[in-house]
């Protein structure tokens, strides 16, 4: 399946306390002190656990001797991008398009070649043909071969997703879902914006689409996940979760690793649930408030020279053949 197209190409081809980490940390702890906003975490799977290393995000390079591992001997690299909400005007961030271009710098500064990069939705504000067609010249400017997408609630504004779909959804399925394997990793792409009543939904459709396309997979095959809203209950109040998704997770179950991407809440944050690994991705445009710390999610003002701390990529390692995946977040500034 492809549902991609080629980046240089014009057409669209819980509470509970868990065990100390080495940092005599649990990884609750370890993902507060990183912060909301910054720091980036590197997370290695290795064996069934999940071990969390602080990275000094201000040196673009810097990871630790474990992420630098298996970053250097995995077989396949990506990178996640997400909520670039180009179109956006307001003081949150005056220049949406400026700091969406330094993060495809940033990415084609990585000093490798990440074999797909991945935007996990809202990469317009207004959903226009106009935005659509800016974002999608700004991804050629990828150094990559293959450029996927899946929409967020702004992409499909007034049109239930035909205008994303018309520049982004050639080889999809249905609203635009799709899957595809590569260097022995079976990758799913999930659309959970087009129902929202409050919160993300899927529907029985594609629901019996992933059922179906994971019929035949071997349970030690390593699934990764994308979706715009998170799969997991991070905070439903705002709607941060999705209302069918214990229907998919439960079908993942059988997986020894799976790991569940999404953007939408604009923030870092990691929740670890069995053999599942849920990671939300920062945004490259504005950021928004903790959960419960504001009346509603709304475009948060900072100090400009904080602004950058607060937006980032998401770069992702995987080795074949080993039960191992690290995950870098690292900030603009």
């Amino acid at each position: 399946m492809t549902g991609y197209y080629d980046s240089h190409d014009s057409a669209p081809a819980d509470d509970t306390e868990q065990p100390a980490t080495e940092h005599g940390m649990s990884r609750r702890q370890l993902i507060r002190h990183a912060g909301w906003f910054g720091g980036a975490v590197v997370l290695t799977v290795a064996s069934g656990e999940v071990i969390s290393h602080i990275a000094d995000s201000r040196e673009p390079n810097s990871m630790t001797a474990a992420g630098a591992t298996a970053a250097a001997n995995s077989s396949l690299r990506f990178v996640q991008v997400s909520d670039s909400h180009i179109g956006f005007q307001g003081p949150a961030n005056t220049d949406v398009v400026g700091s969406f271009t330094e993060a495809i710098n940033q990415v084609n500064s990585l000093g490798f070649r990440p074999d797909f990069v991945m935007h996990s939705g809202d990469l317009t504000h207004l959903s226009t043909a106009g935005q659509f067609d800016q974002v999608k010249q700004m991804l050629t400017g990828m150094q990559t071969d293959r450029v996927f997408t899946v929409p967020g609630e702004h992409d499909s504004i007034g049109d239930a997703g035909r205008a994303y779909r018309k520049t982004f959804g050639m080889g999809t399925l249905g609203d635009g879902w799709y899957s595809f394997d590569t260097h022995g990793v079976h990758v799913i792409a999930l659309v959970n914006t087009l129902s929202l009543e409050k919160l993300g939904h899927l529907g029985n459709d594609q629901i019996d689409f992933v059922r179906k396309d994971i019929a035949g997979l071997s349970s030690d095959t390593p699934i990764v996940v994308f979706s715009h809203i998170p799969l997991f209950a991070m905070y439903p109040q705002w709607g941060w979760s999705t209302d069918d998704a214990l229907k998919v997770i439960a079908l993942l179950r059988r997986f020894s690793s799976v790991t569940c991407l999404n953007g939408h809440v604009h923030q870092l944050f990691t929740k670890t649930d069995g053999n599942i690994t849920f990671h939300s991705a920062t945004t490259t445009a504005y950021p928004l408030p903790k959960p419960g710390r504001a009346p509603a999610p709304t475009p948060q003002v900072v100090p400009a020279r904080q602004l950058k701390d607060a937006l980032g990529i998401r770069t992702v390692g995987y080795r074949q053949g080993d039960r191992e995946l690290a995950i870098k977040d690292q900030r603009l500034a």
